[in-house]
């Protein structure tokens, strides 16, 4: 019986011709809009994950604090609240870590007459404390500190990226939503038309007894299988896209936002955009066969 029915399904897509050509490119460019902002979307998310475990408050200190003082002003800092850890960098320190930075240029350091460079607190948030609401709060608690200088957080930039996150996210929603209504439109089209090249057939099923799932399933099978083929299309579009560009994006990408590698989907979201296919397609048959049972 399901052998019959999807020779059917295949058969009313031979009759549709051009339209249901149109309805599977139609739901493949739309699937195709939504996954690459979803690669986007994705990438950035994990770049904001990075970020946000590296984010540091640099709490700049007014002296040196003797080093028998150190273990309990690390406390204090420590005890207060969206503090994961706290380390002390010394003057020495903070110079030794400036002459790895410049590298060959490290005897520009050197000549200075004396170490201008302060003691400080390097604080790492917790989860919760490196949002920018939370990341405030702990900056002016750290600021409160006598012995804090200054205060400097890194917060905002990283806020920015998620920010982008949901732009991206959000376009490519708008996008894939206007071109899946088409693609769900042309298929109820394509469908229609098939009706009205099996109307005869079907009413010649009816008096013949021939269950209505019989007669209605194929319409539904026919958009399924236009779902399913014009998503199967968008994954390999996304599949040849990364390959072509990843390579090319990535120093940029490594460059900017510190990511290695441009992932492509998971599979469970390349199941995702198969499902979404399947239900555009299927959607748009079942309008169309709500049309002809209506009339």
């Amino acid at each position: 019986m399901i052998g019959f029915l999807l020779g059917e399904a295949l058969r009313d897509l031979r009759r549709a011709g051009r339209v249901a050509a149109s309805a599977i490119v139609l739901i493949s460019l739309s699937l195709v809009a939504v996954g690459a902002f979803w690669v986007l979307s994705f990438n950035l998310g994990r770049a904001v994950t990075e970020w946000r475990e590296r984010v540091r408050v640099i709490v700049y200190l007014r002296r040196e604090v003797p080093p028998a003082e150190v273990p309990a002003l690390l406390r204090r800092v420590a005890a207060l609240p969206d503090v994961a850890s706290a380390r002390y960098v010394s003057k020495a320190e903070a110079l030794a870590s400036l002459k790895r930075v410049l590298g060959k240029d490290a005897a520009v350091a050197e000549q200075l007459p004396s170490n201008p460079l302060p003691a400080s607190i390097e604080v790492t948030p917790t989860a919760a404390g490196a949002t920018p609401g939370a990341a405030h709060a702990l900056i002016e608690r750290l600021a409160s500190l006598p012995e804090a200088e200054e205060v400097a957080g890194g917060v905002e930039w990283v806020e920015r990226l998620a920010q982008w996150q949901r732009l991206l996210a959000t376009i490519g929603l708008g996008i894939g939503g206007v071109l899946a209504l088409a693609a769900i439109l042309t298929v109820t089209t394509s469908t229609t038309l098939v009706l009205h090249f099996r109307r005869e057939e079907t009413e010649i099923m009816r008096l013949v007894g021939a269950p209505e799932i019989a007669v209605r399933l194929p319409l539904l099978l026919q958009g399924l299988v236009q779902g399913l083929v014009g998503a199967g299309l968008a994954l390999a579009v996304l599949l040849a896209g990364h390959r072509l560009a990843a390579p090319r994006l990535e120093p940029l990408i490594n460059l900017t936002v510190g990511l290695p590698s441009l992932d492509f989907l998971t599979p469970p979201a390349m199941l995702t955009i198969l499902c979404a296919g399947a239900v555009l397609g299927a959607f748009g048959g079942m309008l169309a066969r709500g049309r002809r049972a209506a009339t």
